[in-house]
């Protein structure tokens, strides 16, 4: 698997931990394979996708959450348990998503508006 790096993403409101080992696809090889060939990610991991306007779950053999942010990691849409062999082309204001494991969305309860921030691990 690509190395890259990761990072902890918090919700700013609440204080929650989104996730605290999130792998951060800066490139356009990172984005591409996303995750492919990956397990189930676990509570806690996931995939953050920038900059990135669109997703695919095509080869996936699990659902996902999608979160899709503008560039100031506000929240513009949530997409809960996105099936494998779907393309999502989210909005024109869409720079960041955020892939996450099915349910993680509804259990942090985040929704449109909700302001988000990361950390990134050295």
């Amino acid at each position: 698997m690509l190395q890259v790096p990761t990072l902890t993403v918090v919700e700013q409101t609440s204080g929650a931990v989104v996730g605290d080992q999130i792998r951060f696809a800066s490139t356009s090889l990172a984005r591409l394979i996303g995750l492919l060939g990956a397990a189930n990610p676990r509570p806690g991991e996931g995939l953050l996708l920038a900059p990135s306007s669109g997703v695919h779950t095509w080869g996936m053999s699990f659902p996902i959450d999608v979160v899709t942010m503008d560039r100031r990691w506000r929240v513009r849409r949530v997409w809960e348990e996105l099936p494998p062999w779907r393309i999502l082309c989210p909005w024109p204001t869409t720079r960041i998503i955020l892939e996450l494991p099915a349910g993680r969305t509804e259990e942090l309860r985040l929704r449109a508006g909700d302001q988000l921030a990361f950390t990134l691990h050295s």
